[in-house]
């Protein structure tokens, strides 16, 4: 499922407007896999590779992979700009093989409900060390006063499409993000959570350049809609925030599963 054209023309906004994994989330990732510099990380899905700098800047030996090159040519020019060494390959998760391993961790941000998740647990089990750990990192909205751009950037992206794609329709109730019943039907039943909750400050041009940076608003998506899809956002926008100032806030969360002891 995760194949190549998908996020193609999103990566400038993607890198400037998508939310960041804050390095506290990080940190305490690291510290409760117990990783030391050199440990071996893979990341699944890298996008534009905010993961994969995240864990090389603390000295963990990464493996990005992702199917779309112009998320990789990015992500290499970013590991670049910082003297960072990671190892970039354009496969997705059915290309992964036993040979890939072992690693002590797969972390897969953002991009798991494009895969088939049941198969590629099967394949990490095969390549993560016996006490290694999948972690799969999202971002979620609290129903707060201050996130109410974004429910009607949800609005807007529904009548635009998003209801019509494959993995909104499967996923039901409680969206991508409910990852249990996959994680228990692998071999990584033990499930932890991380999280940490941000508040920064938007402008209209940021929420725009958010909705661009998805698949389902995606201006290559949207083709000749693109220009309408704009600016009902912006006017909605604008009801919610004249001056177009707007705050947000945000849970970033890591859901780490691991093998029973």
């Amino acid at each position: 499922m995760d194949a190549p054209g998908r996020f193609a023309g999103t990566v400038t906004d993607y890198q400037k407007h998508r939310l960041d994994y804050p390095p506290r989330l990080i940190a305490r990732l690291v510290a409760e896999m117990g990783l030391k510099p050199g440990d071996a990380v893979l990341d699944l899905g890298c996008g534009p590779g905010n993961l994969a700098l995240a864990f090389a800047r603390l000295g963990l030996a990464v493996t990005a992979l992702d199917p779309e090159p112009q998320m990789l040519e990015a992500a290499r020019a970013a590991a670049t700009a910082e003297g960072l060494k990671i190892n970039f390959f354009q496969r997705g998760s059915p290309e992964l093989t036993e040979a890939d391993g072992p690693f002590r961790l797969a972390a897969i941000g953002r991009a798991f409900h494009w895969m088939d998740r049941a198969a590629t647990l099967a394949m990490l089990d095969r390549i993560l060390l016996p006490d290694g750990g999948v972690a799969l990192l999202h971002d979620a909205h609290p129903p707060l006063e201050e996130n109410n751009w974004y429910k009607a950037l949800g609005k807007i992206s529904e009548k635009y499409g998003r209801a019509r794609m494959a993995h909104v329709k499967e996923r039901g109730e409680g969206g991508h993000r409910r990852y249990e019943s996959f994680l228990f039907a692998s071999a990584f039943r033990r499930i932890d959570g991380l999280s940490v909750i941000i508040r920064k400050a938007l402008t209209e041009d940021d929420i725009v350049g958010r909705a661009f940076s998805t698949s389902i608003c995606a201006r290559d998506a949207l083709g000749d809609r693109a220009g309408a899809f704009e600016a009902e956002l912006r006017t909605a926008l604008r009801e919610l925030s004249p001056d177009g100032r707007f705050a947000e806030v945000a849970k970033l969360a890591a859901v780490l599963a691991r093998r029973p002891q």
